[in-house]
């Protein structure tokens, strides 16, 4: 594994590369942000909502996809002051917080319509278990309904336009400098969209029928031509930054949790019990935690320092959700121990390595003095 030396990831993260002089794409990208010219940006996007609203009819003029989360109020609010008709549209997940409930509900106070779509648990239940054992990720079935289901209504309703938060492949590493713009599309979809690149009819078989994943499938390609949706990153017109973000969304009352439920922030993935997990299965593959993404983005955004980014990942460790994979287990009718065994067969060779006593260790690990289990 090769670190960024600006940053605290690693080249193992997908999309993620380390450059001839140890900076990393994503460090690079960030850099570039100084030279957008954002007011320009802000223009092209009142430019978008007229057309928007030219397109409506006597429809809704967006559709925003959203979840309890910071970035859904801030989507939300934009839209709302921009003065546009806002049909808001959510997939629940099965293991919803409490408090993603109550900033949900906050959300729609502010004036949005709202669908509260959910997948019938025995489906999700068969589907997650499935992605777990042959992908090693519990998420697949999750990412696949909530990029496609706000297409599914956008074309159902008329609306021309769909609003998403910040583009992942601008803010966490791109393949491609064309990725980092403002459409999020197919082939968006197929390289970040955290779905192993697969489609829901790829996961078809004996034990989920395609009647079953109606909620995960790829709206029709002519469908979707001719209802010309212009699909955008509110992130491409305004600078991305969760710490703004999430101030923006506080005003508007959304409400962060007391601790950090995973990774360094306790605005970020608290509305849902079985994210966690998501992210914690990274270890095992990849090498690194939420936490490492998180501190990556304070170090770019000038907050914090490279060591004392490192220092922070010292103190914290593999912050092992166990609760939430708990929770999780329950829901899925696994046992924690056979949630393990599933985990360590994804565990990558190329990552990890036999320590002296028989445990697991990484080999030249950003943390010299790490605390190996």
């Amino acid at each position: 594994m090769k670190w960024c030396t600006s940053c605290v990831l690693p080249d193992s993260r997908p999309n993620l590369l380390i450059l001839e002089d140890g900076v990393c794409n994503a460090c690079r990208g960030h850099k570039m942000k100084a030279d957008i010219d954002w007011e320009s940006r802000r223009q092209d996007f009142n430019s978008l909502v007229e057309d928007a609203k030219s397109r409506s009819s006597e429809s809704y003029d967006c559709l925003v996809p959203v979840s309890g989360g910071k970035d859904s109020t801030w989507q939300a609010v934009t839209c709302l002051e921009a003065g546009l008709r806002v049909l808001a549209v959510t997939w629940r997940a099965p293991g919803r917080t409490a408090i993603g409930q109550k900033n949900l509900e906050n959300l729609i106070s502010l004036g949005v319509d709202h669908m509260d779509f959910s997948v019938s648990p025995a489906v999700e239940k068969k589907f997650m278990l499935k992605t777990l054992v042959e992908a090693g990720s519990p998420a697949i079935p999750m990412h696949l309904a909530l990029f496609n289901l706000p297409l599914t209504f956008a074309i159902q309703f008329g609306i021309p336009l769909v609003v998403w938060g910040e583009n992942s492949a601008a803010e966490y590493g791109s393949l491609d400098n064309t990725d980092t713009g403002m459409e999020l599309n197919s082939h968006w979809l197929s390289r970040y969209g955290v779905s192993g690149a697969t489609t829901a009819k790829d996961w078809i078989s004996d034990q989920l029928s395609k009647k079953e994943l109606i909620p995960y499938l790829t709206p029709d390609s002519m469908a979707l031509e001719k209802a010309n949706i212009t699909s955008v990153f509110l992130g491409h017109y305004f600078e991305w930054d969760p710490e703004v973000s999430n101030r923006i969304a506080a005003a508007h009352g959304f409400r962060a949790s007391i601790a950090p439920k995973t990774g360094i922030y306790n605005f970020a993935d608290i509305d849902d019990d079985f994210i966690s997990v998501h992210h914690w299965l990274k270890w095992y593959k990849f090498g690194f935690t939420r936490a490492f993404d998180n501190l990556s983005l304070e170090i770019r955004n000038g907050r914090i320092t490279r060591r004392e980014a490192i220092a922070t990942l010292r103190e914290y460790g593999e912050g092992r959700p166990d609760d939430d994979i708990k929770s999780l287990c329950d829901f899925l009718g696994l046992s924690v121990e056979e949630f393990f065994k599933i985990a360590d067969s994804f565990r990558d060779p190329k990552v990890w390595t036999r320590s002296p006593n028989g445990g697991w260790m990484i080999s030249e690990f950003i943390v010299d003095d790490w605390e190996w289990r």
